[in-house]
């Protein structure tokens, strides 16, 4: 079958690979869509997470040999820790992500614990099914940031988890969101979706701050931006550096908060949220067009703000309607 894989330091490329191994508790699924993410970008350009050869892709949909239209929940923990036990199966000692650790979806068919496959409503378009993942991020960072129905939301970057995250805090009652990014374009698109505001820079004071970049420079903001007694929550993971004023994190009683991917209601939760997004923002390319796109983003072009590839033709509702 035919998949992108990661062959080496910044390098990915079309191969033909063999057919998915399905072991005992496994099911084969067709992949329909598959998203780059930006942790990809960032992994192939510095391997060490991710250890080529490898075929990745953690956020994807598509059908069972039934027919049964699925997504499919990456993180695969051990289920049997005390971290899990507690209900933090995203954070366990041992988990293990499709994409990451074992064959994922850049591919024509993709071999995954029966475990983690995810029904999806009917009448869903694939474009949605394909975005569950990331929105299942924003849902698990607004629940970490407490819901706050009437918050003053800041959001720095409006990549495809910025984006998500304003439209979750949107969905959840937010005041208002602001959001801040560099490329003109991701701004209008952010303000299409219902931004306050949109510029280079946060400028007011918030409840929240949502930093779904990760370098130095964004984590000094989502501090300095927070009113005494706010919560920054951290997506990003651009940069190892933590870069705020701890003084001011103490003398302004300011939190922060580490947020890495989900839980099982987060993902469920996002399934129903998506169906009614505003998804203009989302591109489809076929997977053979994978390994120039690919390259095209990791090499710093800002378009699209996100990228699904398709070993179909077209896009279709997941009853084939």
């Amino acid at each position: 079958m035919k998949a992108l894989v990661f062959t080496g330091p910044g390098v990915v490329e079309q191969q033909d690979v063999p057919e998915p191994a399905v072991g005992p508790g496994e099911v084969l699924v067709h992949v329909v869509t598959s998203g780059i993410c930006g942790s990809e970008l960032h992994g192939v350009r510095t391997p060490g997470f991710r250890v080529p050869p490898l075929v990745m892709g953690h956020e994807f949909a598509g059908r069972t040999d039934e027919g049964r239209a699925v997504t499919v929940n990456p993180i695969l923990s051990c289920g049997e820790c005390d971290v899990c036990a507690a209900g933090l199966r995203n954070v366990c000692r041992d988990r293990r992500i499709i994409g990451v650790h074992r064959p994922g979806a850049f591919a024509e068919r993709v071999a995954v614990p029966a475990a983690a496959v995810v029904p999806l409503p009917e009448g869903l378009g694939w474009t949605a099914a394909g975005v569950v993942e990331p929105a299942a991020n924003a849902v698990h960072a607004w629940r970490l940031a407490g819901r706050p129905s009437g918050a003053r939301v800041g959001v720095l970057g409006a990549g495809a988890i910025g984006l998500t995250c304003l439209q979750v805090a949107l969905s959840g009652g937010a005041a208002s969101v602001e959001v801040a990014d560099r490329a003109p374009g991701r701004l209008e698109i952010a303000t299409r979706l219902g931004a306050s505001a949109a510029g280079p820079e946060l400028t007011g004071e918030y409840d929240v701050v949502f930093d779904a970049v990760g370098a130095a420079a964004t984590h000094e903001q989502s501090v300095a931006r927070l009113r005494p007694g706010g919560v920054a929550v951290w997506l990003g993971l651009a940069d190892h550096v933590s870069g705020y004023d701890a003084a001011d994190l103490v003398r302004g009683e300011k939190r922060v908060l580490g947020s890495f991917a989900y839980d099982d209601a987060d993902f469920a939760a996002a399934i129903g949220l998506v169906a009614g997004w505003d998804l203009s923002w989302v591109e489809t390319f076929p997977l053979a067009e994978g390994a120039q796109v690919f390259t095209t983003l990791m090499n710093g072009r800002a378009t699209p703000v996100k990228a699904l590839l398709t070993p179909e033709k077209g896009l279709l509702t997941p009853e084939g309607a």
